[in-house]
């Protein structure tokens, strides 16, 4: 592999030269830039990302974490992410945790030893080890979708309205005349899955319908998590009518398991999920779905964290981003 010497031999010019034309970092005349181009095609010279990184201080590389890559949801977000950086300049690392909090400490790690100049955070469900990770790597964070008390360094937050979506899904099933809502629920005590479970009881109960009491039942975000809900669900003495579910993911199991029943929906069951992503347009029948704005919550996530970066902005900054229902054939009015 060619070196920085070898293309300052070859274009018969000094190693700083070499450097400058490399790095924009001093006039060069156009006859010796000229020649070091030239020479630097000759010989296929890669210039070093370690050692520019080492004099400028930055690798104009961002770190980002996610819990779940097999998961749509994520995947989608990440394409929002890797967007905005390849159109700022910026090279993306990403590294799926698989929600294990050893392998998102060892990733953190990992990451640092890169010196990426930002982070952008999707965290695992369980691990209070995180906020002093975060605070003694020291670098530009923004966290997506879940919060993370930090005292020592505050960092961004993008997330949805999860509550709010809970009550637009529970609401539209409302108005279509069912009274017998199941919900079926993330892992207990995340953040997201919570607050989804708490739209839907508050819109139980602001139609006089109680809490939901046994009509609750946790996926863990997965599909086969949603596929075993549902068939609980549909094996008690008085099934549901409707269920809400709060992810996609678990939704397409519990679709499979209303169709294993002999269920039709929309006619016997409706159902609404949660996040839109892209296949729940291609289910049988499409899927009703409460729509996070993936694509912004991409794209803010990395505006927000080159903000730090540029030092252009020091406080924390938090943005709510509200859903939306995208309605599609799983819902129908109750059957009689």
């Amino acid at each position: 592999m060619a070196t920085i010497k070898d293309v300052a031999r070859h274009a018969d010019v000094s190693v700083t030269t070499v450097s400058h034309v490399v790095n924009g970092t001093r006039h060069v005349s156009p006859e010796s830039r000229a020649r070091v181009e030239t020479a630097i095609r000759a010989l296929g010279y890669v210039p070093s990302a370690i050692a520019r990184s080492l004099k400028s201080n930055n690798t104009r590389t961002l770190g980002m974490l996610i819990p779940n890559s097999s998961n749509p949801y994520f995947a989608e977000i990440v394409h929002a992410v890797e967007d905005r950086c390849f159109g700022a300049g910026y090279n993306l690392i990403l590294c799926n945790t698989n929600d294990e909090a050893h392998r998102q400490g060892t990733y953190l790690q990992v990451l640092a030893e890169r010196r990426i100049d930002g982070l952008i955070v999707v965290s695992t469900g369980h691990d209070a080890t995180l906020p002093n990770q975060l605070a003694g790597l020291g670098i530009p964070t923004v966290l997506v979708d879940r919060e993370i008390e930090i005292a020592e360094q505050p960092c961004d937050l993008v997330e949805t309205a999860h509550m709010q979506g809970g009550l637009l899904a529970t609401q539209h099933l409302l108005q279509l005349g069912h009274q017998r809502i199941a919900c079926i629920g993330g892992p207990t005590g995340l953040a997201p899955s919570e607050q989804r479970i708490a739209g839907w009881r508050s819109a139980l109960a602001a139609a006089g319908l109680g809490q939901g009491d046994g009509l609750l039942w946790h996926g863990n975000f997965t599909s086969q998590g949603g596929y075993e809900a549902m068939h609980a669900l549909l094996r008690a003495a008085t099934p549901p009518t409707a269920v809400f579910v709060c992810n996609d993911l678990m939704a397409m199991g519990a679709l499979c398991a209303a169709h294993e029943r002999g269920l039709r929906l929309p006619e016997a069951l409706s159902m609404v999920g949660f996040d839109d992503i892209e296949l729940t347009a291609f289910t049988s029948p499409p899927l009703t779905t409460v729509a996070q704005p993936k694509q912004r919550i991409g794209a803010l996530a990395v505006d927000m964290l080159l903000e730090r970066i540029d030092g252009k902005r020091q406080d924390a900054r938090k943005v709510m981003l509200q859903p939306e229902l995208r309605v599609r054939a799983s819902t129908a009015p109750r059957p009689q």
